[in-house]
């Protein structure tokens, strides 16, 4: 079951979530300096629990079950990172703490939408799997 869809689309979150955060600047303050993932604490620790909770579900294949609990956990944890990046450019934007906002706040909306297309195809296979049981 390793070469299913959903296993790209993890391994799709698992880099979004992983890496870009650390590359890519989530927000410019107002002294000019961009702000990363790796400066806050938090943030970093939310983006490293999302790679490894998509990873455990990308390594679990055999219980579609599990996989699909995993991937609605890390959905909830990403809509935490989205709702957090969305109170910190509304409430702080203009030149007080937060002059630009960067490409990294939207990495949580992208791993929200392969995660829902990877527990499609889980439920996709979840379903196949109980057709051909009932023809037995």
């Amino acid at each position: 079951m390793i070469q299913r869809i959903q296993t790209v689309y993890l391994a799709v979150v698992v880099l979004l979530a992983g890496a870009l955060p650390f590359w890519l600047n989530l927000w410019t303050d107002a002294g000019g300096e961009a702000v990363y993932a790796r400066q806050e604490l938090l943030i970093s620790i939310a983006f490293y629990t999302s790679a490894a909770l998509a990873l455990f579900a990308l390594l679990g294949f055999k219980n579609r079950k599990n996989q699909f609990v995993l991937n609605r956990v890390n959905m909830l944890l990403n809509l935490f990172l989205l709702g957090f990046f969305v109170y910190r450019a509304l409430n702080l934007s203009g030149e007080t703490s937060v002059s630009e906002k960067g490409i990294g706040m939207l990495i949580p909306v992208f791993s929200i939408v392969f995660l829902v297309m990877a527990n499609k195809a889980i439920k996709k296979d979840e379903d196949l799997v109980k057709s051909v049981d009932r023809l037995r």
